[in-house]
């Protein structure tokens, strides 16, 4: 049976890949975008099916969104938390580095879009499922980077901690509402948002963390997220799952 999808900052990359995993299996999907219009329009073209939708907004304004995607799509039944201040060069802040006002700058928005944004476009769509009595399914898109530290991006890997911990508080939460709350904790992936980070010697060392001598590719994890999503994955309510090759393993 069709469902609706919201997948948030699906423009491109990992958000692309798992907007087109969900169509491909018949659900209907809304693609977030903030800013990048463009790319996101070529992800709905590209999408299997019919009944998609284009939501855009600033991920804080969570109400919007979620109203924008109940209606589009008739009501939504999984929520995939994608959008995310990403570690790039520009959002590098190594603390010995960088200046304090960059530090500032890099830190609220992580906390903002990476955790509150998350936080508030899960209120406002397990709202919506609660009221409509739906079996709903949320999948945060957290990182191994969590676990393991982000020393040039500290931001990103405490954001992505708080975020593990709030689909975890949910889960129970939301259980006897019938909605199940899980996360994947990706290592590297290989998007184009970081293509140059995958060149020369950074390339080597970055494939050379995993004991496969590679990346992971967008739709490894989007099938991941496909899975915890769906009505067999119930069970799985409160689990991380580590998508990271084997290149970080934690007890």
């Amino acid at each position: 049976m069709s469902r609706g999808v919201l997948v948030t900052g699906a423009s491109a990359g990992l958000g692309r890949a798992i907007a087109t995993a969900f169509a491909e299996r018949g659900d209907r999907v809304a693609v977030h975008y903030n800013s990048n219009q463009a790319a996101a329009e070529a992800t709905l073209a590209a999408l299997p099916g019919d009944g998609h939708a284009l939501v855009r907004g600033d991920i804080r304004e969570a109400r919007r969104i979620a109203d924008a995607a109940e209606d589009a799509l008739g009501g939504v039944d999984v929520l995939v938390n994608n959008a995310a201040v990403v570690t790039t060069t520009e959002t590098a802040h190594p603390l010995a580095e960088a200046t304090f006002e960059h530090w500032r700058e890099v830190w609220r928005q992580s906390v903002e879009v990476n955790l509150l944004g998350a936080a508030d476009v899960t209120f406002c769509v397990a709202r919506h499922m609660i009221d409509r009595g739906a079996r709903g399914r949320v999948v945060n898109v957290g990182s191994r980077g969590a676990f393991r530290g982000e020393p040039d991006h500290p931001a990103y890997g405490a954001t992505k901690a708080a975020l593990h911990s709030l689909g975890q508080s949910l889960a129970v939460h939301l259980a006897p509402h019938g909605i199940a709350v899980s996360t994947v904790a990706p290592g590297f992936i290989a998007t184009e948002r970081v293509a140059d980070w995958l060149t020369g010697e950074r390339g080597d060392a970055l494939r050379a963390q995993s004991p496969f001598g590679r990346v992971a590719e967008p739709p490894e994890i989007a099938a991941a997220v496909v899975y915890l999503a769906s009505a067999e994955a119930e069970w799985a309510s409160g689990a991380i799952l580590d998508l990271n090759g084997a290149s970080y393993l934690r007890s």
